[in-house]
């Protein structure tokens, strides 16, 4: 079954469902959060596969979020082993043929089946890391209490702060392909989330000027540093020490104990100062690019 969006009351709960269950197995989430925004909004296509019949109420076992030349999928962890993935990329190419790109979070072994049997390439690598807040070397300094000239750091003002931090993030991100091109739309989007908190969305400032800033998603027990930048007129300077600094003691001021990031494999930078509050490789996703049909 294809659909263009969650069309069916019991939709979203349905693929939520999924989602935790392959969470649960996989130790992360099958899609990335702005496939799942552009799902909800119509941008991207779900589609399906499932076991039983609508009158036995059939059980969504695989899902496949087909954006405009990507996709990303997932199968139940009860049903896999039993092709389901292969017809599910199988559907996705002939019906979508110009999605010639897919991600792979995990980079599990049948994953890479996939890729090798459809004729997909590895042609990036994103790490996930992990990191104890209790570990020595995740100590931090907060710039809210600690004197640092005319650096401060302030929550994020939602329907303030919005365009001016949305010119910063694109010039942080500039060459990266999905942070640097979020519009104001896919802000509002994150905002409206659960799990959104303006005092999570650090913002460095030098005097009235939006320097860098971090954004921390908290779900449960666990703090993922979101997203981390700086001005690239300010790169040099030590911010990116600062702003982990208070994104660490903001996670530590509300009980959480591990902390997450995502990093591009190739950004040796980030990696060492990462690796200096103790996070280590936790994950890899790997992103493919079709060569051959």
């Amino acid at each position: 079954m294809t659909v263009s969006a969650l069309q069916t009351p019991s939709a979203p709960e349905r693929l939520g469902a999924l989602i935790a269950a392959a969470r649960a197995v996989d130790g992360q989430p099958p899609f990335s959060d702005q496939s799942l925004v552009e799902l909800e909004r119509g941008e991207r296509t779900l589609v399906t596969s499932e076991r039983g019949s609508d009158a036995e109420g059939a059980a969504l076992i695989g899902a496949a979020v087909v954006g405009t030349d990507e996709f990303e999928l997932v199968v139940h962890p009860d049903a896999r082993g039993a092709g389901v993935g292969t017809d599910l990329v199988r559907r996705v190419l002939a019906e979508h043929p110009a999605a010639t790109h897919a991600w792979a979070h995990g980079d599990h072994p049948a994953s890479r089946a996939l890729a090798a049997r459809f004729g997909f390439e590895p042609v990036r690598t994103l790490l996930q890391l992990h990191a104890d807040l209790d570990s020595p070397s995740a100590a931090a300094l907060d710039p809210r209490r600690e004197d640092r000239d005319h650096l401060r750091v302030t929550d994020f003002r939602p329907g303030i702060d919005d365009e001016q931090w949305l010119a910063l993030n694109a010039r942080a991100f500039a060459d990266h392909p999905e942070q640097g091109r979020l519009t104001l739309r896919d802000l509002d989007d994150r905002t409206a989330e659960a799990w959104f908190d303006a005092g999570d969305f650090l913002i460095l400032r030098d005097g009235d000027a939006m320097i860098g800033f971090c954004w921390l998603k908290v779900e449960g027990t666990i703090g993922e540093f979101y997203a981390v930048g700086v001005d690239p007129a300010r790169q040099g300077e030590g911010l990116g020490r600062v702003l982990m600094d208070a994104g660490i003691a903001r996670l530590a001021a509300r009980g959480i104990r591990t902390a997450v990031l995502y990093v591009e494999a190739d950004n040796a930078p980030a990696l060492a100062l990462y690796s200096r509050y103790g996070f280590t490789q936790h994950t890899i996703d790997i992103r493919y690019r079709l060569i051959a049909r």
